[in-house]
C-alpha cells in the first residue's frame, strides 16, 4: 500500500537506493530481500529510524563498488523486518512508486541515495480500477509455454482470479528475464503497456533460439 501517499509532492525527495541487478519492485507489490552487506545493514537501519522508504535500482555496465545507476527505480517502504542469529535482515519491500533519478547525492553514508523525482510516476500511488477489458486468456495462453519451456509452474487457479494489476506485476517482478527486460517492464508507462510488453516477451522467448516458429503449446 502507498501508506496514505496522495501526491508526488508528499514523498521523500532524496531517498536512499539499493542497486540490485535482475530485479524491480513496482507499486503494491512486494519484494522479500536478505541484506547482509554492512552498507546496507547501515541503510535499513537509518530507514527503519525514518519513513521506512528505500528506493531499489538495477546498476547498469560493470560490476564496481559504485556501478552507474538506470534512469529509473521504484521506493518501497519496509513493511516487515527480521533479524537472523548471524545478523543478517530479512526485510520485505512493499512498492510505493517508481522514480526518475534526478541527481546522485554526495553523502557521507556508506550506502548511496539520490534526489528522486516521483511526478512522472504519480498515477502509481492510485491502485488501478479494476479492468474489465483485461483479455486474461490469451495473456495467460502466452504465459503457459513460457513456464513450460523452463519447468517453472505456478498456481492457474489463482493466475485466473488474481486481479489483473496482481498478476502482470508479479510475474513482472518474478520471472527470470535479463536485467534489459526487467527495466522495460518496469519503465513502462502503465498497467496496459505493461501487460503488451510482458506478452510480447513472454511470446518470444518461448520460441526456442534455433527456432523459426512457436512450439506446439503455442498454437
Amino acid at each position: 500500500m502507498a501508506q496514505g501517499y496522495v501526491k508526488a509532492s508528499e514523498l521523500p525527495q532524496v531517498i536512499p537506493v539499493f542497486p540490485l541487478p535482475g530485479s524491480i519492485l513496482l507499486a503494491r507489490g512486494q519484494l522479500p530481500l536478505n541484506v547482509f552487506e554492512p552498507r546496507y545493514l547501515n541503510m535499513v537501519d537509518d530507514a527503519m529510524a525514518g519513513d521506512r522508504m528505500i528506493g531499489l535500482i538495477q546498476p547498469v555496465g560493470p560490476a564496481g563498488v559504485n556501478p552507474p545507476l538506470t534512469r529509473v527505480g521504484c521506493a518501497g517502504r519496509i513493511t516487515s523486518f527480521a533479524e537472523t542469529s548471524d545478523g543478517r535482515y530479512l526485510i520485505t519491500l512493499t512498492g510505493v512508486c517508481r522514480f526518475v533519478v534526478a541527481t546522485e547525492m554526495q553523502v557521507r553514508t556508506p550506502y548511496r541515495q539520490v534526489r528522486a523525482d516521483f511526478l512522472p510516476y504519480e498515477a502509481d500511488l492510485r491502485a488501478p480500477d479494476p479492468d474489465e477489458a483485461f483479455d486474461r486468456e490469451p495473456f495467460l495462453s502466452a504465459l503457459a509455454p513460457y513456464l513450460s519451456g523452463r519447468g517453472l509452474d505456478i498456481d492457474w487457479d489463482t493466475a485466473r482470479a488474481a486481479p489483473q494489476e496482481a498478476l502482470v506485476n508479479s510475474l513482472a517482478m518474478g520471472l527470470p528475464f535479463d536485467p534489459p527486460e526487467k527495466q522495460a517492464l518496469l519503465e513502462a508507462l502503465t498497467l496496459i503497456d505493461r501487460e503488451a510488453a510482458l506478452t510480447a516477451l513472454l511470446r518470444i522467448e518461448a520460441i526456442a533460439p534455433d527456432d523459426d516458429e512457436p512450439g506446439p503449446a503455442m498454437q
